[in-house]
């Protein structure tokens, strides 16, 4: 039996239209995107299919360029940035099949509705987005079959959104953790209200349980190593932010603590977006 691998695809940061700007910025972008492929001798699975039609052209392209034939694509929360471009890469592997855990199956097909596709995914990234409009079909028992190993997704609650998951290659210490886990780019925190940002340090948590060797972060940059220690250093900026948040007069307060904290984290934006919701 060939040993299962890994190879991460990340997408570069791309502008958003957006005049809501962070102070001293003068464009909004969004995150660098990691899309992970899991391969054995032959097969593979993809997780995360990114979002942008161009985008995910690419990713489609690289996933070919590694030789490995697709059977299942894989999404580990229903926030569109990373499901979006699910047609692009299906079109490559049309036998693949578009997955994910229960919960986050649940939610997903909200990205497409109102207010969030119509309020939101559009009028940042216009004529961008496909409009074939797929969701992910739940993993009845939360669990895929990789060359007789194994892949279990790792239901995690509450993390930057509801209802999110991993995916964890058990024979190979590999933890996939989506955007549970942030590599050095700022957190987007604007639904981690009331008991959000507790919710997210009970599933790093779960993940810390788990003793993973590798950790692919859901947002990162491309090239940093997929280190463990990016749920611990994802923990501190919950708990800084929180802090802060407690003892900051208004959201702009807020803001300028963090980037003091954090002056060489991507994409400050997002935690302007964080910021805006947790203080007026």
């Amino acid at each position: 039996m060939t040993a299962l691998a890994y190879s991460v695809y990340v997408a570069p940061s791309k502008a958003a239209v957006s005049d809501d700007l962070p102070p001293g910025e003068d464009r909004r972008m969004w995150s660098p995107t990691a899309s992970t492929l899991i391969h054995g001798e032959r097969d593979a699975v993809l997780v995360d299919p990114l979002m942008t039609l161009d985008e995910s052209r690419r990713l489609a392209d690289w996933t070919a360029e590694q030789g490995k034939n697709v059977t299942t694509v894989f999404v580990t929360h229903a926030h569109g940035d990373h499901f979006f471009g699910a047609p692009a890469v299906l079109d490559r592997y049309p036998q693949a099949r578009l997955v994910a855990a229960a919960d986050v199956a649940a939610h997903a097909g909200a990205q497409w509705e109102s207010p969030w596709f119509d309020g939101f995914w559009q009028p940042r990234f216009p004529n961008q987005i496909s409009d074939r409009h797929m969701v992910p079909e739940p993993l009845p028992d939360g669990r895929i079959e990789l060359e007789g190993e194994e892949l279990r997704a790792i239901e995690l609650g509450h993390t930057d959104t509801d209802g999110t998951s991993a995916l964890h290659a058990p024979s190979i210490g590999l933890v996939v953790a989506g955007d549970a886990v942030y590599g050095d780019v700022h957190l987007y925190l604007g639904e981690s209200k009331g008991n959000g940002a507790q919710d997210w340090l009970d599933a790093l948590d779960v993940l810390t349980e788990l003793r993973p060797a590798a950790v692919v972060a859901g947002h990162k940059r491309d090239g940093d190593p997929d280190s463990p220690d990016d749920i611990g250093r994802t923990r501190r900026y919950i708990e800084d932010f929180t802090n802060a948040a407690q003892k900051a007069h208004d959201h702009v307060d807020l803001y300028e603590t963090m980037i003091g904290l954090y002056p060489d984290r991507v994409n400050r934006g997002v935690l302007w977006n964080s910021a805006r919701t947790a203080l007026p």
